[in-house]
């Protein structure tokens, strides 16, 4: 490999680092939509130079969650409630789809696990941190024996862009909207677990559909995820 190649390599290995960490910071909420993300931060916060960093910024913004700005920078990128209901559209319709995938590849180990996350997020109470987390590796572990070429990367995508309002949404639900949530989880496993696909699909389109509703509902939602309130 010529001193070029290697070259090339090594920054496209910072770069995917750099993009991994900056996306795990985005979905933990620690960068908030619409927030300056500056090369020369990020570059010393990760011992880089700016070619990876580039390279992450560009990756991250292929994904939707950073915006670049011609001569100007870049920011997380901002959702309006509009935009946000049409993602929401998406995985109303697609994630079912995923699953309908997924489930013939749910042996009992898998359903074992998807049981126990379901109970954690159950016991979790009112820590919206957790939640948000275990309700994350719940769904995209109910997805995981999907073999698709582009549905599954979609799927991510889209979680990825929401992540901020839905954290947002969850930390001011009422104790009837978390139960009905918690309870969605083990309806989920037990009609996998019984073979009903159409039903676990039924359930899967109205979880995420009364977020999406309820979303609509919650405007507000959106200035306290873009820290504007």
């Amino acid at each position: 490999m010529s001193t070029i190649d290697t070259a090339r390599t090594r920054d496209g290995d910072a770069g995917a680092r750099i993009a991994d960490g900056i996306r795990s910071a985005i979905i933990a909420g620690a960068y908030l939509p619409g927030a300056r993300i500056r090369q020369e931060d990020v570059a010393a916060e990760f011992g880089a130079s700016r070619v990876p960093v580039r390279e992450a910024i560009r990756q991250l913004e292929y994904e939707g969650l950073v915006t670049v700005v011609a001569n100007s920078g870049a920011w997380v990128s901002r959702l309006t409630l509009a935009e946000c209901e049409e993602v929401y559209q998406m995985r109303e319709r697609l994630e079912p789809l995923l699953l309908r995938y997924s489930a013939p590849g749910l042996d009992d180990d898998h359903l074992a696990h998807l049981a126990d996350l379901a109970q954690s997020i159950s016991d979790a109470g009112d820590d919206t941190e957790t939640f948000l987390a275990l309700d994350r590796e719940f769904h995209l572990a109910s997805y995981a024996a999907a073999q698709t070429s582009q549905l599954d990367g979609l799927i991510l995508k889209l979680w990825n862009t929401t992540a901020p309002y839905r954290r947002a949404y969850v930390a001011g639900w009422t104790p009837d909207a978390r139960r009905i949530a918690y309870e969605e989880h083990h309806l989920m496993v037990a009609a996998l677990r019984d073979g009903d696909v159409e039903e676990a699909e039924r359930v899967l389109t109205a979880h995420i559909r009364r977020t999406r509703r309820q979303l609509a509902k919650n405007p507000h939602v959106f200035d306290v995820a873009h820290g504007d309130v």
